[in-house]
């Protein structure tokens, strides 16, 4: 696996742009919602701590990981002084192609979504094979997936402030 070694919540802080000038949007799955909520805690603390201000994050929240792309286009038009939308999402593997659809379907949406608007939307849905996994990066030994989104976002919303054109 890719993470074996990474820890997901590790970042220098030296690197990152200040955020206390941006705006995030935060998306957030009640699907499988032990795993969404430590993702959300993970991205907020990082996006506070460095430099982001409470009163300039929005939260909504949406039924499962496929509502986010809805989620977070209406997010783009309702607030259009956003710098950047995490979507946070976590699908796990079943017993049926049901989880193929869905990563399929978010994956692309999300996509679509960057490709058709000027605020970026992060993709920060785990999409594991056992729930042990997803506990593991939403703030288990892995470290903490909505970490590495929020550290994303705040580096997308810098590049979306300086590219004019």
């Amino acid at each position: 696996m890719a993470t074996e070694n990474k820890n997901l919540s590790h970042y220098n802080k030296a690197t990152i742009p200040n955020a206390k000038d941006f705006r995030f949007g935060i998306v957030v799955s009640e699907w499988n919602d032990t795993i969404t909520e430590g993702l959300f805690q993970g991205a907020f603390d990082a996006l506070i701590d460095c430099g982001a201000l409470k009163d300039n994050i929005v939260r909504w929240n949406v039924p499962g990981s496929f509502e986010l792309i809805y989620g977070c286009k209406k997010m783009q038009k309702s607030y259009d002084m956003l710098d950047a939308v995490i979507a946070i999402g976590s699908v796990i593997k079943g017993e049926t192609q049901h989880f193929d659809f869905v990563c399929q379907g978010v994956t692309q949406g999300i996509k679509d979504l960057n490709v058709t608007s000027d605020i970026p939307v992060i993709f920060c849905v785990l999409t594991d094979n056992t729930m042990q996994q997803s506990i593991d990066r939403s703030g288990g030994k892995h470290g903490n997936k909505g970490t590495e989104a929020a550290i994303a976002a705040i580096k997308m919303a810098q590049l979306k402030k300086e590219a004019h054109f």
